[in-house]
Order: C-alpha cells, then sequence, then structure tokens
C-alpha cells in the first residue's frame, strides 16, 4: 500500500525537498493535503503534480486565487488556520511540519493527535513547547522524527536502547558566512549578506539565525527534548564544511558520525523512509577529493546568540519560548533593515532581561508567553536606529 503524506508548509525549502523526493516515486506515495502561507502559484502547481487531495493556503485572503487555479482539477481548495490543523488531523500515515515560525505549533499538535509518524522541521515546536508536544506525541503514541540534518544525524548514530552509554551528543556547525569576519565589520552586515549561507539553501530566516548562531543554539534546546541524555551532555562543534553533520560520542571513547553533502534530501529521505532508507538524487560524498576534514570550537564573544540560548536551555521553563520569540522579532527586523546585525542578539538579551513568566503546561500557554515576549522585542527594536 502507498503511504499516506502531508506536507505543512509545501512551498518552503523543505517542503519543496520533500515533494522532490515524492514525484520522484509516485508509485510508494498518496499525497493528501499540501499547505502553505499564500504562495498560490507554487502551491496549485505541486497540489496538480501530485493529486493531492486538498490544497490550504492559511491567509484566507488567497483562497480564491486558489480556487480559480485549481478549478476543474478535483483537488479541495481551503483557506484559514483551522483549515491547515484540520488538514492536519486528515490521518496521514506520514506529515512533514515545516511551517515556519510559531504559526506550525497548532499544526504540528494537530498532527501528533493523530498518533502517526511526523517528520518535524519546525523548531518552534520543540524551542518553545518542547515539554507540551514531547507529551502529547507520549499520550497519543505518535512518532517524532527529526528532519533537521544535525538532529537526523543524531537519530541515525543514536543507540537510543542504550541513552547511558552516550558520553556526548555533538552537533556540527558551519559557523554560517561570518565565522572570520572582522568583530568592528559585523555592525555593517548587510541582510543580502547574511542570508548567503556558504554551503545550505536555506529560507532567509534561518539563514540569518546560522550567520548568528542562534539556529545552533535552538538545535541544542530541540536536541535536549529529541534524545534522553540531559543538556550537559549537549555540545556544539564548528565545522565549516558540513560533510559530518552530528556525532555520538559513546562512554568506551567510540564516536560515530553521520557524513553526506550538504542536501536537505538526504535527512528528508531518511525519515520519509524510516526503518527503510530510499534512493536520493544527492551528490555522493567524495572523500578523496574533500581531502580533510577541519574543527574548532564556537567563539561565544563573536557569537552571543549561542550563548544565550544555553542560557536558556539551562534556566529551562519558559525562557527557551523567550528566547525563539525575541530572535524572531529581531531578525525580522535585521531583514527589513530597522536595526543592524549586532543588534540582533542583544534585542534578545533584553527581551529575556525584562521578560520571565512561569513555565507553560499547555499550547495556549506557550502561544501567550510568545506574544508577550514578541511585544517586549518589539519594543526594543523600535528603540534602535539603524
Amino acid at each position: 500500500m502507498k503511504k499516506t503524506i502531508t506536507v505543512l508548509g509545501a512551498t518552503g525549502s523543505v517542503g519543496s525537498s520533500t515533494l522532490d523526493l515524492i514525484e520522484r516515486a509516485p508509485d510508494q506515495f498518496e499525497v493528501l493535503a499540501l499547505t502553505a502561507n499564500c504562495d498560490v502559484d507554487k502551491l496549485a502547481a505541486a497540489a496538480l503534480r501530485t493529486r493531492a487531495k486538498r490544497a490550504v493556503v492559511a491567509d484566507e485572503s488567497c483562497l480564491d486565487r486558489l480556487r480559480d487555479a485549481l478549478a476543474g482539477s478535483g483537488i479541495e481548495a481551503c483557506g484559514g488556520e483551522a483549515a491547515i490543523c484540520d488538514s492536519a488531523r486528515m490521518g496521514a500515515d506520514w506529515t512533514m511540519a515545516a511551517i515556519v515560525g510559531t504559526a506550525g505549533l497548532k499544526p504540528v499538535m494537530a498532527a501528533l493527535e493523530g498518533g502517526r509518524t511526523v517528520a518535524l522541521a519546525n523548531k518552534e515546536s520543540l524551542v518553545s513547547a518542547g515539554a507540551v508536544m514531547m507529551a502529547a506525541a507520549s499520550r497519543h503514541g505518535a512518532t517524532l522524527l527529526p528532519v533537521d540534518s544535525e538532529h537526523n544525524a543524531v537519530f541515525q548514530c543514536l543507540d537510543r536502547s542504550a541513552p547511558q552509554a552516550v558520553r556526548r551528543i555533538i552537533l556540527t556547525a558551519s559557523g554560517g558566512p561570518f565565522r572570520q569576519t572582522p568583530l568592528e565589520a559585523m555592525q555593517s552586515i548587510t541582510p543580502a549578506q547574511a542570508v548567503a549561507h556558504p554551503n545550505w539553501s536555506m529560507g532567509a530566516k534561518i539563514s540569518v539565525d546560522s550567520a548568528t548562531m542562534m539556529n545552533k543554539g535552538l538545535e541544542l534546546i530541540e536536541a535536549y527534548h529529541l534524545f534522553p541524555v540531559g543538556a550537559d551532555k549537549l555540545d556544539v562543534l564548528v565545522h565549516a564544511q558540513s560533510v559530518i553533520h552530528s556525532m555520538v560520542e559513546y562512554i568506551d571513547g567510540s564516536v560515530l558520525a553521520q557524513l553526506g553533502s550538504p542536501d536537505m534530501r538526504t535527512p528528508i529521505a531518511y525519515a520519509l523512509a524510516w526503518p527503510e532508507r530510499m534512493e536520493t538524487p544527492s551528490e555522493p560524498l567524495d572523500l578523496a577529493r574533500i581531502g580533510r576534514l577541519n574543527f574548532e570550537a564556537p567563539d561565544y564573544v563573536r557569537f552571543p546568540a549561542l550563548k544565550l540560548a544555553r542560557e536558556a536551555l539551562a534556566a529551562g521553563g519558559a525562557r527557551p519560548a523567550v528566547l525563539n520569540a525575541a530572535n524572531e522579532v529581531a531578525v525580522a527586523g535585521f531583514l527589513s533593515g530597522a536595526v543592524g546585525f549586532l543588534e540582533i542578539a542583544a534585542i534578545v538579551a533584553d527581551t529575556l532581561d525584562r521578560y520571565d513568566p512561569a513555565a507553560p503546561e499547555t499550547l495556549d500557554a506557550v502561544l501567550a508567553i510568545d506574544a508577550e515576549a514578541r511585544r517586549y522585542a518589539v519594543e526594543r527594536v523600535k528603540d534602535c536606529v539603524v
């Protein structure tokens, strides 16, 4: 039987890579639903190609255009947040959760409530609501598979039956485009420079997070919820070549690493076919051509965002949710030209200093904390002058 698929966030980079794999094996997969924010042309084209049952836009103002684009196809067109969540509940065997930001929290929860397999590319689900999401997965018997290349690498290397044998989980980081930029030059970094990642093709927000290394800090928080080894066993190592995607070090001295070309289709394919493997069009890894692999410790002075994330993880409670919300606001301010590159971490730090709520126990509480943290961060953005 074909595996039924829903892709939440089908028009982004992760969603597009997922569809590329699905379309290469049409005899193995059946698409139930595809969702997007408001990229009607790309969504409709994908729905028609994959013969999806349903296509959904989060922005209801785009619904009429979607209906026109799908007229006569038999594909159901829907719009709005509730329709996104309804699509997540359609009972797909496998759901890709790739909606960016806190907009993805409710759909991820809806997918987990279905008790099937959820491939997670939405960072905020575990960063802001890790305890709530993991409890829901356990309660409903859902399987949560990591899609981020680093967590997927750990998932491949980790002996989940014996977490006590793990000495360290080591998340590798490219260091982004400014790993060697003089500190005095970092204030004048432009959005165009920040989104030009040297190794990976990603969206603007995650590319900026990589440039500040906040992305790696968020991944530490995710790893804490995904892998039962404790925060003190999570580490970061800068590996600019992005060949080793992460490692697991065991108490006997063995270190297992997952290597591959920097292509998101590899970790997505692992999650899509798990527990089997499937062929991908990713470029084979040529270690002879690469010659040598280089590593360095992270620079917490150059990248204060990573330090802030470590501190939020150690503090626990609502701190990661506040960190994430403030970072989203700060990055949006940077991309719009309202704040400078170095102000991103400063805005996050200021928000954490001014807002320290109690730990959330429900998704609604997480969303309320997120909204309030954003209000504090927006105030701080308004104070910045570029």
